[in-house]
């Protein structure tokens, strides 16, 4: 049986990826608006889901994509090509770190594994998936100083602890700065699980916001639904 999720505009089937869509992934997509961005890279596209909200968001942007795992990588290829977008996407199989564009992206993008020095997982798709260390965040911010443009943006979705204990102490060595950052909790009152930072070049004034997923158990809140209003046919 097929696992497709439908969204308004798009469909993804998710069956052959060891990383089905969640929703660290559908908040990165749903608040990444960069209108200036005409080339964009997601990195570790899983599904393709967050390419293809970008896809649906930023019309006149083409997007590429990478993913080390090729079950995914065959998925998401598909899920490209099935879709009205399929002339502005581009997956590749392999490693980020491998890429060498021949011009810089002015949005990058990465919902990226973050389970450093935790248990590994059994399964080595999804411990692939799922599980990193410093090394990856170090060649990731590498990367993006390289291959970003001056001007352009690196969003992220990362926990508390892993953003400003390990990320944040390490930026300025690769000269990127967090311009913008939006804390993410379950519930109002409740301290921050996720942060989404938009990274740049420039030392700008940090912009801040607060984000709520639920209004209470089971219920949404009116923000997250507005959010994903343009993607999710629930909403």
């Amino acid at each position: 049986m097929r696992s497709v999720f439908r969204f308004k505009q798009f469909e993804v089937d998710q069956g052959n990826c060891a990383m089905k869509i969640n929703t660290d992934g559908v908040l990165l997509g749903g608040s990444t608006y960069f209108p200036e961005a005409r080339r964009i890279l997601d990195v570790g596209t899983g599904t393709g889901v967050i390419a293809l909200m970008l896809a649906q968001s930023h019309l006149h942007a083409r997007i590429d994509a990478v993913e080390i795992d090729e079950g995914a990588y065959q998925q998401a290829n598909i899920n490209f090509q099935n879709s009205d977008f399929a002339e502005r996407l581009q997956v590749f199989l392999g490693s980020f770190a491998d890429m060498q564009p021949q011009e810089h992206y002015d949005l990058i993008v990465s919902n990226p594994p973050f389970y450093t020095n935790s248990l590994r997982n059994s399964d080595a798709r999804k411990r692939l998936a799922k599980h990193t260390d410093m090394l990856f965040f170090e060649k990731l911010l590498s990367f993006v100083s390289r291959y970003l443009a001056d001007n352009g943006q690196f969003k992220l979705i990362i926990p508390v602890t892993l953003a400003d204990e390990a990320i944040a102490p390490i930026l300025s060595d690769y000269k990127l700065y967090v311009q913008n950052e939006t804390s993410i909790s379950s519930f109002s009152g409740e301290l921050p699980i996720r942060k989404v930072w938009g990274i740049g070049k420039k030392v700008l004034p940090l912009e801040t916001q607060d984000f709520h997923i639920y209004a209470e158990r089971g219920v949404y809140s009116d923000h997250y639904k507005m959010l994903l209003k343009p993607y999710f046919l629930a909403f």
